[in-house]
């Protein structure tokens, strides 16, 4: 079943923690700088100044600032795609693995 697929309520299951932190997005061949605006452990949303499309697949990592600590990295789909003006838009990663 895919993101699309699930019912509204599903999707918001788990809790989501207010994170705000740099992120590296590798999308179509590209690292694009972008910014985490919260997580929970079935995906995450970004600001991002770029054009994605719903049903991409994506790269996203966000390094850890303390050496004992793994840093997060994790294939995505992208679920949903708000322009924000100004050229951002917000971004809905649902996570396909996480390592």
């Amino acid at each position: 079943m895919s993101q699309n697929d699930r019912s509204y309520s599903e999707k918001r299951d788990f809790i989501r923690m207010q994170v705000e932190a740099a992120v590296t997005l590798f999308h179509a061949g590209q690292e694009t700088p972008a910014k985490s605006l919260n997580l929970s452990s079935t995906g995450m949303q970004l600001e991002v100044e770029a054009v994605l499309a719903v049903g991409e697949k994506v790269r996203v990592h966000i390094p850890s600032e303390h050496s004992e600590l793994q840093g997060l990295d994790a294939d995505a789909e992208v679920v949903r795609v708000s322009d924000l003006g100004d050229g951002r838009y917000s971004v809905g990663l649902a996570f396909v693995t996480v390592s």
